[in-house]
């Protein structure tokens, strides 16, 4: 790896819809990959594989020296004990992580990291800090900035209106844990689950509610510099509530696992599915109160031959982005990257960011 952070050869961990796709993009792109998993899949892939438990940590070391950079698309509580090892190894870190724990961790390694620790690198949190920076930069004086990211079936059944598509783990952490905002400019906590309001996005009435992490590191980032900032999750009308009496009148908050093995045998995952992305910045332009909007669907997309999930594509294409501006030079070649640092610019002009103009 050299000084100026030029990346030729990087590991992506965990193999499952999201990892294969990074694993894969990053191929195209012309990165040396491997992709580790402790259960890989034996053929059917462009880029080698590894049989490979990051719980074994000498065997996990030795092929990570190998290695530029590491990706990591495991479940968010164990992403700090990767980020360690790429620390100690010198190595660039990015993963995928909603979790604010894991990333206030991660940001402290950072502190003394020969290489990038970019977690939060996939959808929200991710892109829609890039376009939530890139609204913001737009106004001399910002009074609101509101982010709204939702992954559904595009044909929903049934009164949650919902499908798992996006690890159970984390849609719990996100609905249960509280959500960081800015209230008058200053950092506040809001409860999950909270906050509720109608959306509507190109015809289709939608509903919209506080989850945590969606922000990533936003709130430190504007305190002070926008009166109001905060993120919710879009879903189908009645969602919420539903999710309120699951989580807290069965009291299913109390066995996080649980809930995740309920809710998944329940709305298990679907190929047509659709992404939501809805952010509106308020404040003074030239002297007058304007309002700009970023609005948009995302649907599923061919990738090397493959029809991939709206969800899936969208947050590989985030995390391979930020990888190729590292690369590149056009973010700083060691340290914490923040995502509202990335240039939406410099973001769609990459190979991968490039599919969210299609």
């Amino acid at each position: 790896m050299s000084q100026t952070g030029k990346i030729e050869s990087i590991l992506v961990i965990g193999l499952g819809k999201v990892g294969t796709l990074v694993a894969t993009l990053l191929n195209l792109t012309g990165y040396q990959v491997l992709g580790v998993d402790r259960n890989p899949p034996s053929r059917g892939y462009s880029f080698k594989t590894k049989k490979l438990a990051v719980e074994n940590s000498r065997s996990f070391r030795a092929v990570l020296k190998k290695y530029d950079a590491v990706v990591t698309c495991l479940p968010y509580h164990l992403n700090l004990a990767v980020a360690k090892e790429a620390h100690s190894a010198g190595k660039h870190y990015f993963d995928l992580t909603e979790d604010v724990p894991t990333t206030q961790a991660i940001q402290k390694l950072a502190r003394t990291a020969k290489g990038v620790m970019a977690p939060q690198c996939g959808l929200a949190p991710g892109y829609i800090g890039v376009v939530g920076a890139d609204l913001a930069k737009r106004f001399d004086q910002i009074r609101s900035l509101e982010l709204r990211v939702g992954a559904l079936p595009q044909h929903p059944r049934g009164l949650l209106g919902y499908a798992f598509n996006w690890s159970p783990e984390g849609v719990v952490n996100e609905y249960l844990n509280d959500c960081q905002v800015l209230v008058d400019g200053k950092k506040a906590v809001a409860p999950p689950m909270g906050g509720l309001e109608t959306i509507v996005i190109d015809g289709v009435q939608l509903e919209a509610f506080s989850t945590s992490g969606g922000l990533g590191t936003l709130c430190n980032t504007f305190e002070g510099k926008i009166g109001k900032l905060n993120y919710k999750t879009i879903r189908y009308p009645g969602h919420c509530k539903l999710m309120q009496f699951f989580f807290n009148e069965l009291l299913m908050k109390n066995d996080r696992a649980k809930a995740g093995e309920i809710l998944v045998n329940a709305k298990p995952p679907v190929n047509d599915d659709v992404v939501y992305i809805h952010a509106a910045a308020e404040g003074q332009q030239g002297g007058r109160l304007f309002r700009e909007e970023y609005v948009t669907n995302l649907r599923p997309k061919e990738i090397a031959g493959k029809m991939w999930r709206a969800i899936s594509w969208t947050t590989a294409a985030s995390v391979c982005a930020v990888v190729n501006l590292v690369s590149e030079g056009k973010l700083p070649a060691k340290g914490f990257i923040r995502q509202e640092k990335v240039a939406l610019e410099d973001f769609l002009a990459t190979p991968t960011g490039s599919y969210f103009k299609a």
